[in-house]
């Protein structure tokens, strides 16, 4: 079984490259769904991060309010220092039980979609690293679009992130989305045949 740990700055595409993947066969595991589950009101991270940031950051049903919970750990990286290091583990160990389960099944490929794969330390969960880029001027355009985030919105997101070249220094794959969607689709597909389905025959 190949897994891949697919991650890369925000707005450059990871959600769409994850789909398409996805489309072609890969089961897909996606970090930020896990971050959802490990979030259940009264779990146990749920009590550490409300103990840590307090109840204002809770919305209905007492579910975590993730967009106050991002104003503050995106304005103050030792508070997102503490952030991940009460929810990586629990999601690291979600992340770890559902790779093993779909080795048992026999599945042939497994995506890990994690925007802070590297970051984390979750490259020992994956065999090889692909990471997808774009030029700072579409990003900064996409997520003005898709998340009416202001332009310094838009900066402390980036600028909290690690750099981009620390991520492909370490990829094995970088998918460049300078282009439209069906470019991008294009492009996926190619390295499906060529990494997957060749490496299959062979």
């Amino acid at each position: 079984m190949l897994v891949i740990g697919l991650t890369g700055g925000i707005g450059t595409g990871k959600t769409e490259v994850a789909k398409k993947l996805q489309e072609l066969g890969a089961k897909l595991i996606e970090a930020d769904k896990l971050g959802h589950l490990a979030y259940q009101p009264h779990s146990h991270p749920w009590r550490m991060v409300t103990e840590k940031f307090g109840t204002d950051i809770l919305g209905e049903n007492d579910e975590v309010d993730r967009k106050k919970l991002g104003a503050i750990v995106f304005s103050d990286p030792s508070a997102l220092v503490i952030l991940n290091s009460i929810m990586q583990p629990w999601i690291a160990d979600m992340a770890r039980e559902l790779i093993a389960e779909y080795r048992e099944t026999r599945q042939k490929v497994v995506v890990l979609e994690a925007a802070i794969l590297i970051e984390a330390g979750w490259d020992d969960l994956v065999d090889e690293i692909w990471v997808t880029t774009a030029p700072e001027t579409q990003v900064v355009d996409r997520l003005g679009k898709r998340n009416n985030f202001s332009l310094n919105d838009i900066k402390v997101r980036i600028n909290s992130q690690l750099p981009e070249e620390e991520r492909t220094n370490l990829a094995e794959v970088i998918i460049e989305n300078s282009g439209d969607l069906n470019e991008l689709s294009d492009q996926i597909e190619t390295l499906w045949k060529s990494r997957i389905e060749n490496k299959k025959r062979g």
